[in-house]
């Protein structure tokens, strides 16, 4: 005779990229046990993975993880995370004033937000007087890689991800688009750019949708209270 199954609760969230409503649930036990394994490994690619696989399995198949914008995963997570252990998460936060003693904190989950720059726009004008320019997309799962926890981003990787994010380069009323360009092209174009034009499109990366939060710590050696400001999962991770 086979056992009962628990019932599980679903939530509606909005995907912060396209405003699009998609239903979750919590994560299992069978899922949290990989989730803590991944942490327990203190290895970037295995967290990675736990994440991947926790955020398509809550989600009934809604989001692939490779393909969405990696803000919306992160936000999407973090909501997974909160109805599955708690609202209220516990870190480990450096303290900026000493940059050395760790202090405890609480986050609320519930009311971490997608931040947005104002003037954040993924069409880059890089020459006003020729009208060239560049449209972006957001970097997904498949640009940034491990670097998404480990915080390390060769700089290397940095320009094959700038590469791997151009959906079309224009001047004036003409269009070309990425998937009708090679990349030896998209390469040659961003290696003839000037300094000056590449920081505005560095701009897009810096000013770009984002998780963050601001917190207060206190450092338990120097008692100084500091402001912390908490960007991205690996940030929230704990």
């Amino acid at each position: 005779m086979a056992l009962p199954q628990a019932n599980v609760a679903k939530y509606e969230l909005t995907l912060p990229s396209q405003q699009k409503k998609i239903t979750y649930r919590p994560f299992l036990v069978k899922e949290e046990k990989i989730l803590l394994m991944a942490l327990e490994s203190g290895k970037p690619e295995e967290m990675l993975k736990a994440v991947k696989d926790i955020v398509k399995s809550c989600t009934f198949g809604d989001i692939e993880p490779e393909d969405n914008p990696l803000f919306d995963l992160e936000y999407v997570f973090l909501q997974i995370r909160a109805k599955s252990v708690g609202e209220v998460a516990k870190l480990k936060v450096l303290c900026p004033d000493d940059k050395k003693t760790y202090a405890n904190a609480e986050v609320d989950l519930s009311k971490i937000e997608v931040y947005v720059d104002d003037d954040h726009s993924n069409n880059i004008v890089i020459d006003e007087t020729r009208k060239l320019g560049v449209v972006l997309k957001y970097p997904t799962l498949k640009s940034v890689n491990n670097s998404m926890f480990s915080g390390e981003i060769k700089l290397s990787e940095t320009y094959e991800m700038i590469y791997s994010l151009i959906e079309q380069i224009y001047e004036g009323e003409k269009v070309y688009l990425s998937k009708d360009t090679s990349k030896e092209e998209i390469k040659e174009f961003i290696d003839g750019l000037t300094g000056e034009q590449m920081k505005k499109i560095q701009g897009f990366f810096s000013s770009m949708p984002r998780l963050e939060h601001k917190i207060k710590v206190k450092n338990p050696v120097t008692n100084v209270e500091s402001d912390v400001t908490l960007k991205g999962l690996a940030d929230f991770f704990g």
